[in-house]
């Protein structure tokens, strides 16, 4: 993932209510635990010495990508019922064994 969205200037900025349990889980993402490590993956940057702002912006790009990838999951599954209920999964099996795979012609 890029961090593009991170340097680009803000727009507005908004108030975020936090709870006890919520800043609980912002300090321990200040911390060397696997949680920090997750979020620096998704990121793409390292968590450490981030300003509050910029960790609560990668927690909420990080919400975001969770919440899409949901959804393309629930397209998927959904679109493979569809399928499965319209009988086109033997269909396209029937023409996948016909067709000649793309790396025939290499070596």
């Amino acid at each position: 993932m890029t961090v593009s969205r991170l340097t680009e200037p803000a727009k507005t900025r908004k108030s975020l209510p936090l709870t006890e349990k919520d800043l609980a889980d912002v300090a321990r993402l200040r911390q060397e635990t696997p949680e920090r490590e997750a979020l620096s993956e998704m990121a793409g940057i390292v968590v450490e010495g981030v300003a509050e702002a910029a960790l609560l912006h990668m927690i909420f790009e990080a919400g975001l990508r969770a919440i899409r990838e949901r959804a393309e999951e629930r397209a998927y599954a959904s679109a493979a019922e569809d399928r499965l209920a319209s009988g086109d999964t033997d269909e396209a099996r029937r023409i996948a064994r016909r067709r000649r795979p793309a790396w025939a012609d290499e070596g």
